[in-house]
């Protein structure tokens, strides 16, 4: 245990266990689709350079934003905000517990969604192709879906009570791993497909004419943005726990060069079953509708094979989700013990059952679920990150000697904060247009204005 401000606080045990959390708080549903999907789709390999550019650019500097704060203060964000830039600052720690709220209450319906289908595809195989699409629009909503949300919310509340150490770092030096190994293995089987060459064609191809438009521009820089978890407060709130002598910049970049790994990785499983089994035609940038309409149907076209594969597929997706929902929900638990001095077991029970019934409306209504999505996974994570990059880049004032602690010899610290001043507001302001354009209209769409 460490202590910090009076009183005991956990940390990691080690740079590795904090290193898989982090990677596994990034991890998720989108990287295992959206990522590859907006490649293929605007320029390929030049998209992912593109990509790579933006994540230079915004990602690493904003989280290495939020680990500096974290650990400085070694605090929840509320407190840690605080701890920088006093009480005014106290509303964007609150604007990241919101955003976790709201994103984990209806993550954990698409998480359970995702159980529902590695369970059943264990247990019964895939169903027939021409019965995917009704199969989905029939358990995505209802009290089924609610009963799944429920379930999943208390398996990472499971691991969240038990702690950093005893639940989280443990969870994660198991599960990451595995992810790892499952999209390897799948990657590696989906090469020996007739038709794969044709996948990696459609993936791979490049086109730098594309990434010059505007919304492929907006696009890879959100991809940088959401798929690192930023602008939430679970980097800020994993780093609370880190020791002093951690090396911000390194860890930082391990966390974003794991998080391309597998986003990347998940490219090359399912744009090789797709084409094999002639589904191309059937892909969307609904990152739903390829994950639980079109993939189900390739794994049924498959067999035998389908069912572990297809199985493989989704508990590989439940690893990610899982290791996801356990870093939302300690943000909240974390600023709950922080704030109102609750032992960890009553905050995890309380911020469980509040964010469960939250969630269950999205459980109910998918057109709630993807407008909270809109609200909490993109406009609030945005907006949330554009405030963090101005407090660091203007107002905290030992920003330099607080990021250099625990590392020796860097001199380009004054860039990083040259980035958080200009680069990276200028452009979460032009993905935030975007973005409030995209919400006005399904605003306007849901209520047939």
């Amino acid at each position: 245990m460490a202590t910090a401000g009076g009183g005991s606080r956990e940390t990691f045990s080690s740079k590795l266990g904090f290193t898989l959390a982090a990677v596994g708080s990034a991890v998720g549903l989108g990287n295992m689709w959206r990522f590859s999907y907006m490649a293929a789709e605007n320029g390929g390999a030049a998209f992912v350079m593109l990509y790579i550019l933006m994540t230079a650019l915004v990602g690493l500097p904003v989280m290495l934003a939020e680990m500096t704060i974290g650990r400085g203060a070694r605090n929840s964000p509320i407190k840690a905000l605080a701890h920088f830039g006093g009480t005014a600052w106290q509303p964007l720690g609150l604007l990241f517990v919101a955003a976790g709220v709201i994103i984990l209450s209806y993550y954990a319906v698409i998480a359970g969604w995702t159980a529902r289908y590695a369970v059943e595809g264990v247990v019964f195989g895939f169903l027939d192709p021409s019965k995917s699409a009704d199969y989905f629009t029939q358990i995505a909503s209802g009290p089924q879906a609610a009963m799944w949300h429920v379930a999943v919310m208390i398996v990472a509340s499971s691991i969240v009570v038990g702690g950093i150490r005893g639940g989280i770092e443990r969870v994660s030096l198991i599960l990451m791993p595995v992810l790892a190994l499952l999209i390897v293995g799948l990657a590696i089987y989906a090469s020996t497909l007739s038709g794969a060459g044709e996948g990696y064609t459609y993936y791979f191809s490049t086109d730098f004419k594309s990434i010059l438009k505007a919304e492929v521009l907006q696009d890879a820089a959100g991809q940088a943005f959401f798929s690192l978890s930023l602008g939430m407060g679970a980097i800020l709130t994993y780093s609370s726990y880190l020791s002093r002598d951690h090396h911000l910049p390194n860890e930082s970049l391990m966390i974003a060069v794991s998080d391309f790994g597998v986003a990347f990785m998940a490219g090359m499983v399912i744009f090789p079953i797709l084409f094999a089994f002639g589904l191309q035609n059937q892909v969307s940038g609904s990152t739903l509708g390829t994950l639980f309409i079109t993939l189900p149907s390739a794994f049924a076209h498959m067999g035998g094979a389908g069912r572990i594969i297809g199985s493989l597929f989704f508990i590989a997706l439940l690893v990610g989700a899982i290791t996801s929902m356990i870093s939302l929900l300690e943000v909240v638990v974390s600023s709950v013990i922080d704030t109102l001095k609750w032992p960890r077991k009553r905050a995890v029970v309380v911020a469980a059952v509040c964010i469960t019934l939250f969630g269950l409306p999205a459980a109910f209504d998918i057109n709630i679920l993807g407008l909270m999505d809109q609200i909490g996974g993109n406009v609030m994570l945005v907006f949330g990150g554009l405030m963090l990059s101005l407090f660091v880049g203007w107002a905290m004032p030992d920003a330099i000697d607080e990021v250099s602690a625990g590392t020796s010899g860097i001199k380009w610290f004054f860039l990083w904060r040259g980035l958080l001043r200009f680069v990276v507001p200028a452009v979460l302001l032009f993905v935030m247009y975007f973005l409030i354009v995209g919400t006005v209209n399904m605003i306007g769409n849901m209520f047939g204005s």
